[in-house]
């Protein structure tokens, strides 16, 4: 089975069979690589440029948030911008959002992942909230009956 890619506004898969032609649009080759990457622990969350982050103001769902994907006639390549948990090592999380997002694209799709470039943009550092509880018993007053 003879496989063949292209790019127009996607990858079209052509393959020698007799169901047909399977296309595959560059947004689902940058969806399955920011799903991929946010599963990785240590990952806060996907960050994207301006156009996306309007669009996620909007109340709509960006699922492509951070991702680049470029397609050469061998391979494709990706560039994925996120931030960081605090506390994580930088290093070891973005070798495994490689690992991660290489094994989904190319199992997926059966494209061949040539790079997974990650850009560290920022870390997101949990605020601690005071609990109910807490906030309750600051306001008890006493009564003392005489």
């Amino acid at each position: 089975m003879a496989m063949e890619i292209e790019h127009q506004e996607g990858y079209h898969l052509h393959e020698s069979s007799i169901f047909g032609e399977v296309q595959i649009a560059d947004e689902v080759v940058a969806i399955i690589s920011g799903l991929a990457a946010l599963e990785v622990e240590g990952v806060a969350k996907m960050s994207g440029n301006v156009p996306n982050e309007l669009v996620s103001r909007l109340g709509m769902k960006n699922l492509s948030k951070g991702v680049k994907v470029e397609v050469s006639p061998e391979s494709v390549m990706i560039d994925l911008a996120l931030e960081m948990k605090y506390g994580y090592s930088i290093p070891k999380v973005s070798g495994q959002v490689q690992e991660r997002v290489k094994s989904a694209i190319e199992s997926m799709t059966g494209l061949c992942v040539e790079r997974v470039n990650v850009r560290i943009v920022g870390v997101a550092v949990d605020k601690p909230q005071k609990s109910q509880k807490s906030q309750k018993s600051q306001r008890t007053v006493h009564v003392v009956k005489k």
